[in-house]
């Protein structure tokens, strides 16, 4: 399989930079049989909002605000071992924290 398929894009032209995120693998349980006991197939991926540059100053804040309760030191992290290879877990992670800024950045409903 080849890379991943970055880059991560929230909106328009602004994206998640690769070297900021933070990646850690473990071994999954769960289903999977044999396989899933011998590779670090469950993923966690982290992204350190309180430091990035790579979003606009208002997108941060409001992400800082909306994501408060899920932020440790600043850092937002998603979870993926739904599935038995690494490769896809990294993926849905990527997919999620991806999906979950975008929501976060997204600006509030007009009145």
């Amino acid at each position: 399989m080849g890379g991943m398929s970055g880059p991560h894009v929230i909106r328009g032209s602004v994206s998640l930079p690769e070297a900021e995120l933070m990646w850690r693998f473990s071994r999954s349980s769960g289903p999977g049989g044999q396989h899933v006991n011998t590779s670090d197939s469950k993923v966690e991926l982290s992204f350190d909002l309180a430091k990035t540059e790579a979003l606009p100053a208002v997108w941060k804040q409001r992400a800082l605000e909306r994501l408060a309760g899920r932020l440790v030191d600043g850092v937002v992290t998603v979870r993926s071992s739904e599935h038995r290879s690494q490769w896809r877990n990294r993926e849905a992670a990527a997919v999620r924290l991806t999906a979950l800024l975008a929501e976060a950045t997204a600006p509030p409903p007009r009145p």
